[in-house]
């Protein structure tokens, strides 16, 4: 059995940016049962109030990874364990 399955909670994690933005590198939730997608999850991060709402007023700027793997708006959040937050990556 998974430690989502067993608890019930996803770890959220938030780097750089969203970090700073939120005060947090991390948090264990269990999230509402209508957030299916990345895009729901992105919402619903808007929607927290403060420091959220600041953090994520602009999604599309946000990047997703779903138990260590990039992952597009639209894809299901499914049994997640972990779901980090980072933004876009540049290389040069």
């Amino acid at each position: 059995m998974t430690e989502k399955q067993s608890t019930g909670e996803t770890v959220l994690r938030y780097f750089a940016w969203l970090r700073e933005r939120t005060g947090l590198s991390e948090e264990r939730l269990i999230l509402p049962a209508d957030i299916l997608t990345v895009n729901d999850l992105l919402l619903w991060q808007s929607r927290r109030g403060h420091p959220f709402d600041q953090a994520f007023a602009k999604p599309e700027a946000i990047r997703v990874a779903i138990d260590h793997s990039h992952a597009k708006p639209a894809a299901e959040i499914g049994s997640a364990r972990e779901i980090a937050f980072f933004p876009p990556v540049t290389g040069g």
